[in-house]
């Protein structure tokens, strides 16, 4: 299938192009089978589209009790004496999708999932990644530790198979963030054996997190986090790519111009159109002022340009 480009006004305007093409999708995969899955995105991109997605659905435009949902990834460290206090930490992205989603729809889904970072222990993770650095950064199933060997198994593992129980993700939602990092798959982190890992923030990703008020400092921050790695995130029937904003446009540009590399980890797209996947990008003028000036590349690259701006 090729790459689609939809260049959206605004944000506005792009979150209600967004919003269509996610109730459309999960209209069309609801026509067919009893649930549908879709996996979801944190972060500033999305909450437009999960507004408008919920004041649809609860016009009755979709049946949300038949809906799962997936999202990508998770703070490990949040402040909290245990895994329900960190998970109802404001900045939990648990807290998030409540707020941003979950709590707006009239008819909950089936079931929500979020990767089970708050069960992590950071001060001992910490202690563990000290002592056996060999086990690091995937977690190796014959892992020297036995916590770490834990949090592959029962976080890990579990997440990934949580996944393909349900069927495998019909549309993924994504942002991206400045590096290009998809989830919290950052930047040089290989693309093999990508499917769920335990990642050590980029110092660009904590400092963006700070910035945009999310936490007080950068001592204040989660340095760690479990995320869907580009091979799971990609996997999905559909994926469906967010960005807007300045902040965006040389790494977009970069994703879709350049040649596939795990240090634009969302490149990983290029890869799955290749192999069949459909990918389709909505982007706000800004972001996208790279991509217009280089149409003709695009065109070559077989990209799809559907300017609405």
């Amino acid at each position: 299938m090729p790459c689609r480009v939809i260049v959206a006004r605004d944000f506005d305007h792009m979150s209600e192009i967004a919003a269509g093409i996610l109730v459309e999708a999960a209209r069309e995969a609801l026509a067919h089978k009893a649930r549908c899955a879709l996996g979801l995105a944190t972060g500033n991109s999305p909450t437009g589209l999960y507004a408008k997605f919920a004041a649809t659905a609860n016009k009755g435009a979709l049946d949300t009790s038949r809906i799962r949902s997936f999202n990508l990834d998770e703070y490990v460290g949040l402040p909290g004496e245990n895994a329900q206090q960190r998970a109802l930490h404001p900045e939990s992205y648990s807290f998030f999708m409540t707020a941003n989603l979950f709590g707006k729809l009239d008819r909950t889904f089936a079931e929500t999932s979020v990767p089970w970072g708050t069960l992590v222990d950071v001060d001992r993770l910490d202690a563990e990644l000290k002592a056996h650095p060999g086990d690091w950064i995937a977690i190796r199933a014959n892992a020297a530790s036995a916590y770490l060997r834990w949090i592959r198994e029962a976080i890990l593992d579990a997440y990934e198979r949580k996944i393909e129980a349900a069927g495998g993700v019909d549309l993924q939602v994504l942002g991206s963030g400045e590096k290009g990092h998809v989830g919290f798959h950052e930047a040089g982190i290989p693309f093999e054996d990508s499917r769920m890992l335990l990642v050590r923030l980029d110092e660009n990703t904590i400092e963006n997190a700070v910035k945009d008020g999310h936490f007080a400092s950068r001592a204040q921050s989660p340095t760690y986090a479990v995320s869907m790695g580009a091979e799971l995130i990609y996997r999905a029937r559909t994926v469906l790519l967010l960005a807007n904003g300045g902040r965006k446009t040389d790494v977009i540009a970069k994703s879709l111009l350049e040649e596939p590399d795990c240090s634009v980890p969302l490149s990983y797209g290029q890869i799955y159109v290749q192999r069949g996947g459909n990918l389709i990008c909505v982007v706000d003028r800004v972001a996208a002022t790279g991509l217009i000036s280089a149409a003709g590349e695009l065109a070559r690259r077989g990209v799809e340009l559907d300017n609405r701006s």
